[in-house]
C-alpha cells in the first residue's frame, strides 16, 4: 500500500517519522492544541508528558486520524499528509494502543487481529496465528494465538495490541498511559518492549504520567502545558542527567509558574481559613475500601475539621470516583469506615446521609445532576421527593415547591426563563449553579464536589469557586475534588494526592505545594 511504502521511506531518511508543524487544533470557546511543532524521530522513544487538560488527548487524536488540524500541517516522512481518517493514519503506518484494552474479550488473540479484515474472505486464522508468532518473536515477547482473550492479563493484552498493531504495518506507534492499568512488573516489561521496538528503527510515542516510565524508557522528552509546548529534554540533555535532575527539571516544566496571556503569575496564595486544631472532625474516613473492577479504593485516611477545604488531587481514573460515590452512598462500601459529626455513616442510604447533613455535587451534572425533562422547580428537590412540606400525603404542593424554586433560583443566580423550564435547556453553568442551589442548604455540614468547574466558562468557574469559599466560610467540611491543580492551590488547605486508589501523599498548601503535589502526582517521592 502507498502508506506503508511511505512509512517505510521514513525508516531509510535521516529525517523525522513524523512532525507536527505549527498544528493548532480549536474546539468552541477552547484552544485545546496551540501552534505545536514537535518531531518524532525513527529509532526513538519520545515520551508526551502533561497534566490533565495539557492538549496531550487532542494531538493523539489529530495523529491517529480521528481529529484534523485548524490549522498547521503534519508531515509523515518529510510529506505533508492529510489524516482525515483512522484507516488513512493506519495506512501511512501511524497505529495506537490505548489505555483501555479494544479488543474483545470473547474472542481469541487471532480472532481479535482477523478483525477489519476483507469480510468476503474467510480468515486464514492457521496464517494469521503463524503470522502473529512471527511478529511477536520479532520483538522478543512469546504470544498465544489461539488464547481467549478474556483469560489474559492486561499486560498481555497490551503485548498482544501492539503485535496486531505491528503486523497492521506500524512504523510509528502511539502508547497512549499504555501502562496506566499495569502492574510494576508488566510496565517493566511493556517499557522494554518499547526500546526494542524504537531499537528496529520504529518510532514510538510514550504518553504517561509517571516520571520514573518516562525517564527510565524516553530518549526525548516533551512537556505539554495548557496547549503549547512549553519544553523537554533532548537525548544529549537527558542522557547527561541524572534521575533527581531529570525529575526536578520535568517537574518544574509541568507544574512551574504559570502564564496568563504574556505575564507569569507566582503560586496563588493559600486560602486563610481560620482553622482550630483542636476541633472535632465534621467528616472522617477511616481505612476506607471501595470495590472497583478498573480501580479499586484502599486506605483512605481524612480528617476534615469545620471550615477545611480538603483538595483531592491526581490524574483522573485514580479513584476519584469510586471514592466520592462511596463517600455519597451510591456505592457500597467493603470496609472501613465513615464519620459524619460521630455518626457512622457508611451503611446508611443517600437519604439518611442527606438528612445527616452529607451533600455531594457531582460531575455529572447532565446524566447523574439532574432529570433533563423536569423542570428548574423539581430539579431543586430531586432528593428530597416526598419530603414536607413540599409534599404531603404524597401529593405535591405546587405552592411550597415554586416558593423554594423562587428562592434559590434568585440567590444563585440561575439564569432561566422560569421555574417550569425543562433544567436540560440550560446552559452547563446554569445547570451547576442549579445543583450547588440544591446541595448548598442550611443544613448542610459537609460537602463532596466532585470537579465543579469542569467544562465551565471563566463566569462560571469564578462563581463556583467562590460557592466553595463560602462553604468553608459557614464552618462546613469541604471535599474538593479536581484535576486542575491551580483550583485546589486556589481554595485547599491540605492536597491530598490519589494514584492507583490509594492516598500517595498529604500536602499543606503552601509556597512548596505546587511542587511537592506535583511530584506526587507523578509518581516520585511518595
Amino acid at each position: 500500500m502507498a502508506g506503508t511504502s511511505a512509512a517505510a521511506t521514513a525508516l531509510d531518511q535521516d529525517g523525522p517519522l513524523v512532525s507536527l508543524k505549527n498544528v493548532t487544533k480549536r474546539f468552541p470557546g477552547i484552544v485545546a492544541n496551540d501552534r505545536i511543532s514537535i518531531d518524532f524521530w525513527p529509532g526513538e522513544v519520545h515520551v508526551l508528558l502533561g497534566e490533565n487538560g495539557a492538549g496531550k488527548s487532542t494531538l493523539v487524536s489529530m495523529l491517529t486520524g480521528f481529529q484534523q488540524p485548524s490549522e498547521g500541517e503534519i508531515e509523515v516522512a518529510g510529506v505533508p499528509q492529510d489524516l482525515s481518517s483512522p484507516q488513512r493514519a493506519l495506512d501511512l503506518g501511524i497505529g495506537a494502543v490505548y489505555q483501555h484494552s479494544m479488543l474483545a474479550p470473547t474472542l481469541t488473540l487471532a480472532e481479535n487481529v482477523s478483525l477489519g479484515r476483507p469480510w468476503w474472505q474467510k480468515p486464514d486464522r492457521r496464517g494469521i496465528a503463524d503470522e502473529m508468532r512471527k511478529t511477536a518473536n520479532s520483538v522478543g515477547i512469546t504470544i498465544r494465538p489461539e488464547a481467549l482473550t478474556s483469560a489474559l492479563s492486561l499486560g498481555e493484552r497490551q503485548q498482544a495490541e501492539i503485535v496486531r498493531a505491528l503486523m497492521r504495518g506500524s512504523r510509528f506507534l502511539i502508547l497512549d498511559e499504555a501502562t496506566a492499568m499495569l502492574t510494576p512488573k508488566d510496565a517493566e516489561k511493556l517499557g522494554n518492549l518499547m526500546r526494542l521496538i524504537a531499537q528496529d528503527g520504529r518510532g514510538v510515542v510514550f504518553i504517561t504520567h509517571k516520571l520514573n516510565e518516562a525517564v527510565a524508557y524516553g530518549d526525548r522528552i516533551s512537556v505539554l502545558r495548557l496547549g503549547k509546548k512549553v519544553g523537554g529534554l533532548p537525548p544529549e540533555q537527558l542522557r547527561a542527567m541524572d534521575k533527581t535532575e531529570a525529575h526536578d527539571e520535568i517537574v518544574r516544566l509541568m507544574f512551574g509558574t504559570r502564564t496568563t496571556g504574556s505575564e507569569a503569575t507566582e503560586n496563588t496564595p493559600p486560602p486563610q481559613h481560620k482553622l482550630d486544631e483542636t476541633e472535632k472532625p465534621i467528616l472522617e474516613i477511616l481505612a476506607l475500601e471501595v470495590d472497583d473492577e478498573a480501580t479499586p479504593v484502599s486506605g483512605i485516611e481524612l480528617k476534615i475539621r469545620p471550615g477545611e477545604v480538603v483538595g483531592i488531587a491526581g490524574i483522573d481514573g485514580n479513584g476519584q470516583v469510586q471514592l466520592a460515590e462511596a463517600l455519597a452512598g451510591q456505592r457500597p462500601v467493603r470496609n472501613g469506615r465513615i464519620y459524619l459529626d460521630g455518626v457512622s455513616i457508611e451503611d446508611k442510604s443517600i437519604g439518611g446521609r442527606r438528612n445527616l447533613g452529607l451533600s455531594y455535587v457531582t460531575d455529572d451534572r447532565l446524566g447523574e445532576g439532574i432529570v433533563g425533562a423536569f423542570p428548574v422547580s423539581l430539579n431543586l428537590l430531586l432528593k428530597q421527593i416526598g419530603d414536607a412540606p413540599f409534599w404531603k400525603h404524597g401529593l405535591e404542593q405546587p405552592a411550597e415547591i415554586a416558593r423554594n424554586a423562587t428562592e434559590k433560583v434568585a440567590a444563585f443566580d440561575i439564569r432561566t426563563p422560569g421555574i417550569g423550564t425543562p433544567a436540560g435547556k440550560l446552559s452547563g453553568g446554569n445547570i451547576q449553579k442549579l445543583l450547588l442551589a440544591r446541595e448548598l442548604g442550611e443544613k448542610t455540614r459537609a460537602v463532596i464536589f466532585a470537579k465543579p468547574t469542569y467544562g465551565l466558562d471563566l463566569q462560571n468557574i469564578a462563581a463556583s469557586r467562590n460557592r466553595i469559599r463560602e462553604a468553608a466560610d459557614a464552618r462546613k467540611a469541604v471535599l474538593l475534588i479536581s484535576t486542575e491543580l491551580d483550583e485546589l492551590l486556589e481554595l485547599s488547605d491540605r492536597i491530598a494526592v490519589m494514584s492507583q486508589g490509594r492516598i500517595v501523599g498529604i500536602v499543606d498548601n503552601n509556597e512548596t505545594a505546587r511542587q511537592r503535589v506535583g511530584e506526587l502526582m507523578s509518581g516520585v517521592g511518595e
